[in-house]
C-alpha cells in the first residue's frame, strides 16, 4: 500500500512489530490493562498499546454508550488502528466514525456535532492546525498575508457567516472527511487478512471478549494486565503475557 499523501492514513504493514504482528491468517495487536492508570484521568481500563502516551485517548472499560453496542477500546482497534487511521486527531475520528457507523448503524452525526461545538467552534484542533483542516472554500474568506490563530480563524469565520452556518459547513467537511477514508479502510482490512464485511461480527465478538476480561481484571482487584488480543475470520482471543487468564470469543 502506497502511504497516503493524507497524515492520518496509516500503512498498516508499517505498523512496529511491538504494536501489531501479521501472521498468515491472524493478527495479534498488544493490549494493557491498569486499575488507574498515571496519564492526568486516572481512569481505570485497557488501552492498545500504540495509544500509550497519547494525551488524547483516555482508557476505556467494558461499558457502551446508550445507542452503541460496542466499547470505545473496541472502536480504537477496529475503526482507527486496523482500518489504517491515526489514533487521534480530528480528521481520523471523522474516518474512524464512518466506521463505527457500518458495523453499528449508528449514525456519526451526533458525535461530528458534538466535536464541533466543543472543540472546534472554540478555536480547538487536534492532531493539525486549523488552516490544514478545514476546507478550502472557508479558507478562501480569511484575510490575506494575515498571521491568525486557530481561535482567531474561528472567531474571524463566526463574524463572517455566523454560527449556524459555519456549523453546518463544518458539519459537511465532517462527512465528506468521513467518506474519504472508506476506500482506506477497505484496502488496510484485506491487507492483513480480515473480512471487512465482518466489521459488526468481530466488533460484537471483540466486546464480548472485553467484557470477559475486564469483569476479571476488575473482580480479582488486578493493577495491571499486559496480553495479546488475536484476530482472525473465526474467533477472537485474550492471552496474558506473564499470566493464566486466557479467553476467547466466536465471530459468528
Amino acid at each position: 500500500m502506497i502511504e497516503s499523501k493524507n497524515f492520518a492514513f496509516k500503512d498498516v504493514t508499517q505498523y512496529q512489530n511491538k504494536y501489531l504482528q501479521i501472521d498468515a491468517d491472524k493478527i495479534h495487536i498488544p493490549v494493557t490493562y491498569k486499575k488507574s492508570w498515571d496519564d492526568g484521568f486516572g481512569a481505570r481500563g485497557w488501552k492498545v498499546n500504540v495509544t500509550i502516551g497519547d494525551p488524547q485517548i483516555i482508557a476505556s472499560t467494558r461499558e457502551t454508550g446508550p445507542k452503541i453496542n460496542t466499547s470505545v477500546f473496541v472502536h480504537d482497534i477496529l475503526d482507527h488502528f486496523l482500518s489504517g487511521f491515526d489514533v487521534s486527531g480530528h480528521r481520523s475520528e471523522a474516518m474512524a466514525l464512518i466506521q463505527l457507523a457500518k458495523r453499528t448503524g449508528s449514525s456519526p452525526e451526533p458525535d461530528y456535532k458534538q466535536i464541533i461545538e466543543e472543540d472546534i467552534l472554540n478555536g480547538r484542533i487536534n492532531g493539525e492546525s486549523m488552516q490544514s483542516f478545514l476546507p478550502l472554500h472557508l479558507l478562501n474568506l480569511l484575510p490575506n498575508d494575515t498571521n491568525l490563530s486557530d481561535r482567531d480563524i474561528i472567531l474571524f469565520l463566526k463574524k463572517e457567516l455566523g454560527d449556524k452556518t459555519l456549523s453546518d459547513e463544518l458539519l459537511k467537511h465532517f462527512f465528506e472527511l468521513g467518506h474519504s477514508g472508506k476506500q482506506h479502510a477497505m484496502e488496510s482490512w484485506k491487507i492483513l487478512g480480515l473480512d471487512i464485511h465482518k466489521q459488526k461480527e468481530i466488533g460484537l465478538a471483540l466486546q464480548k471478549l472485553l467484557i470477559g476480561i475486564d469483569n476479571e481484571a476488575e473482580k480479582t482487584n488486578m493493577e495491571k494486565v499486559e496480553g495479546i488480543i488475536s484476530i482472525d475470520k473465526h474467533m477472537v482471543s485474550f492471552k496474558e503475557m506473564h499470566g493464566k487468564l486466557f479467553m476467547s470469543s466466536i465471530v459468528d
